[in-house]
């Protein structure tokens, strides 16, 4: 019995995590991996599967490529105007979920609807509102004055547009988190602080803000990886299956570059050699976000 007792207590916990790490291996690990391999071939799926080992010639045709660099900086424009509204919005939301409201629990619940609606639905709706002509969005700038714009056809437009339907999307899966973390607040700390005479303000400022940094921190890097991983709106908001994003590619993204060049141009092994350039970009910016966001904590304190 002892030396049964050893081995569940010793073996149990890696006996329990095995499932993840190989479900992990199966569909994460071998993927990625296999995506590495291709990307050194000139990979095309209908010449039969055929293959020839190129090196690193996708990875130096994709540096020279302007359609790339063109959609890597639509990615990062749409990363900026979709996520920093997004997080102030959703610690605001938090914040006013934080008090005893009526209907608490459907306000908390409502503020998820939009994550867990589809994003379909959701792109589409938002499409017919930024409509050129008939767009509830335009409407409302004719009754203050103001001209129509088309949404898809200029740069900034239709990034703008795109942010919008994104951040709509996140927000509110964002304020949750918060509302969670500032659930975790000890009071102590507020009673004190009105004691002292603090308004609601300061203590939203001193207390609720330092307190979140380590959520804040998880948020920023969650965010910046799926806003430069962007595909669906941009596809779907184009109002057709061409993955190129608008008549000028005004608004393509990596990840829809990578798309086009893989299930459009049939050419894999370029859009692997694509898959991982971003997946290194995204490293890059995630842990760059992640040293920014400590300093800055740091540095407050």
């Amino acid at each position: 019995m002892t030396l049964l007792n050893r081995l569940d207590t010793k073996g149990s916990p890696y006996l329990y995590v095995t499932p993840f790490f190989l479900l992990f291996g199966v569909f994460g690990l071998f993927p990625l991996l296999y995506t590495g391999y291709v990307s050194f071939n000139d990979w095309d799926l209908l010449d039969a599967g055929e293959h020839t080992w190129v090196g690193l010639a996708n990875y130096r045709e994709l540096l020279h490529d302007p359609y790339f660099w063109n959609a890597l900086g639509n990615t990062l424009s749409i990363w900026v105007l979709s996520t920093v509204p997004q997080l102030l919005a959703a610690l605001w939301i938090a914040h006013l979920l934080n008090h005893r409201l009526r209907a608490r629990t459907s306000l908390r619940m409502g503020v998820l609807l939009p994550n867990i609606t589809s994003i379909v639905a959701v792109t589409i709706v938002f499409t017919q509102m930024f409509g050129r002509d008939f767009g509830m969005i335009n409407w409302l700038l004719g009754l203050t004055g103001l001209g129509p714009v088309d949404w898809q056809a200029n740069t900034w437009s239709s990034h703008l547009a795109i942010s919008v339907i994104v951040a709509w999307r996140w927000t509110g899966y964002n304020a949750l988190i918060y509302l969670a973390s500032m659930q975790a607040i000890p009071h102590d700390l507020y009673e004190a602080a009105e004691l002292d005479g603090a308004s609601s303000g300061q203590q939203f400022w001193r207390i609720t803000v330092p307190q979140l940094r380590p959520t804040i921190i998880f948020t920023a890097v969650i965010s910046t990886i799926g806003g430069l991983q962007v595909m669906a709106e941009p596809l779907l908001f184009a109002g057709s299956s061409t993955p190129t994003g608008g008549s000028d590619r005004q608004f393509q993204t990596a990840a829809l570059f990578m798309y086009e060049q893989g299930f459009r141009e049939f050419r894999f092994g370029y859009a692997s050699a694509i898959a991982w350039t971003l997946c290194l970009v995204i490293a890059v910016f995630a842990i760059a976000n992640y040293l920014l966001t400590r300093r800055i904590a740091n540095d407050e304190e």
